[in-house]
């Protein structure tokens, strides 16, 4: 065979029938709707009850509460050397509401850093209290004696936290218990020595302690709310106590946050493009979908109303030993009544699991709308990933009780709004520009709040990289 044979051979003849690639121009294709990963479960908007605010704002009202001072410090960082912000100060119990900078500033320079390896005693049960802890870094235990004179475990701190405050106001003041490094600990130690010196020599913090020193001691119960005066178990004609329940005079108001963006259609695309699918209906259903993302977001982290942030300090456990353990768990469940879910980040719930099957546990799950929830105690662990995970590979997980009337957390938002698509989720059009681009304002209002503290907990700085 010569070479012009071969090649006569294999070239293509004339083309009998019609090639895919100009068949698809003229075939109708089988497609899905417009995707988006984004979109998870939302859980939380799931599973809050929502109230309608007709007014846009909603009021708590609290018995009157004397508990103060209970919040946490903040440091800044250069390097190595760490220091306290001197108005952060004004946490303590001793200097709430002193306002003075200067004398805060130099209270602050006082301040000396101090560093304790894992295991090393900050302060020893029954020793004379004589300086003040603010922890900067690390996790602290504070160490009691058992029913049995064994060692006891009371409480862990960790970043942010102060103990020994007491020492400030009392300078007969001893330790109730012993800390002890549970890791490697950086604070700072503001000695009661320097304080009165300080205060010596400053009249407006000497005023302020003898002002607060001369204050009544207000009785309280075990909630820091005012007493109410009872009898009980009296006989005959005893008399009395009289009484009235007081309520806070400035009680916290919520206002409804808002999530606004503006969707923009060519009218070009809606016009001829809506078949077989309608184009404005997809753009408008994944907006949604993103804002209501958003929302779960900004009610779990928002500064101002979110579940991380508007959780009171004694309501905020620490891990004992890092991953979140089954004795954390119950730990937090029994700081409140009729929990009703935990929620989680997908990486906390899966490190939990491990920690049960180390123990050779095994979680019961329950049905919920045709997904499998695993439960602890019968209290449902919900996943949620808007809940952050630090680059430490730590995160938080919140238990709460929810409901007015079992005053919980609930959700906030307002039904009835112009051009309502779903309660507090409004699409109103705007207009078409010069352009011929079609707008649509998508608005939702939405916020939360927490009714009574107790209502809310966090097991914070949860490992969830730990594997053995």
């Amino acid at each position: 065979m010569s070479v012009g044979e071969e090649v006569r051979e294999q070239t293509p003849g004339p083309q009998k029938s019609l090639g895919t690639s100009a068949a698809r121009n003229l075939a109708t294709t089988t497609k899905s709707a417009p995707q988006m990963q984004e979109i998870s479960s939302r859980w939380l908007l799931r599973t809050l009850p929502w109230v309608d605010v007709k007014g846009g704002t909603y009021r708590v009202n609290r018995r009157l509460s004397y508990s103060v001072g209970d919040g946490r410090v903040t440091f800044v960082k250069t390097g190595d050397d760490v220091r306290v912000i001197p108005a952060e100060l004004g946490e303590l119990p001793a200097l709430r509401g002193f306002e003075d900078e200067g004398v805060l500033a130099e209270l602050a320079q006082r301040c000396t850093q101090r560093e304790f390896a894992a295991g090393e005693l900050l302060a020893s049960f029954g020793s004379r209290a004589d300086e003040v802890f603010l922890l900067a870094h690390g996790r602290v235990e504070k160490v009691g004696t058992g029913p049995y004179g064994d060692d006891a475990v009371l409480g862990v701190l960790a970043d942010g936290a102060y103990f020994g405050d007491q020492a400030l106001l009392d300078p007969e003041s001893i330790w109730e218990y012993s800390a002890r490094a549970a890791t490697a600990c950086t604070v700072l130690t503001l000695p009661r020595g320097d304080f009165e010196q300080v205060a010596e020599r400053a009249d407006a913090l000497r005023g302020h302690l003898q002002a607060l020193r001369a204050l009544p001691r207000q009785r309280a119960n075990a909630y820091g709310e005012k007493q109410i005066d009872l009898a009980a178990g009296h006989v005959g004609e005893a008399t009395l106590p009289g009484t009235f329940v007081d309520y806070e005079s400035a009680p916290r108001e919520y206002e409804l946050s808002v999530a606004q963006t503006v969707l923009r259609i060519h009218s070009r695309v809606a016009d001829l493009y809506n078949q077989p699918m309608n184009q404005t209906e997809h753009q408008l259903r994944l907006t949604v979908e993103a804002l209501k993302e958003r929302q779960e977001h900004e009610l779990v982290n928002n500064r101002e109303f979110g579940l991380l942030s508007n959780c009171e300090y004694e309501q905020r456990l620490q891990p004992h030993d890092g991953a979140p353990s089954p004795d954390d768990m119950d730990e937090l469940l029994s700081r409140r009544r009729g929990s009703k879910l935990f929620l989680a980040h997908p990486k906390a719930i899966a490190a939990f699991g491990r920690e049960l099957s180390k123990r050779g546990l095994v979680p019961e799950s329950i049905d919920v709308g045709g997904s499998r929830i695993p439960t602890w105690r019968g209290v449902p662990i919900y996943p949620c990933d808007k809940i952050p995970v630090s680059d430490a590979r730590t995160t938080s997980i919140i238990c709460m009780r929810t409901g007015e009337e079992d005053q919980g957390v609930i959700g906030l938002r307002q039904s009835g709004i112009p051009d309502e698509i779903e309660p507090s989720l409004s699409v109103r059009f705007m207009g078409i520009s010069e352009q011929a681009i079609i707008s649509y304002l998508v608005t939702t209002y939405y916020s939360a709040a927490v009714l009574v503290p107790d209502a809310l907990g966090v097991l914070e700085n949860v490992e969830v990289g730990r594997w053995r």
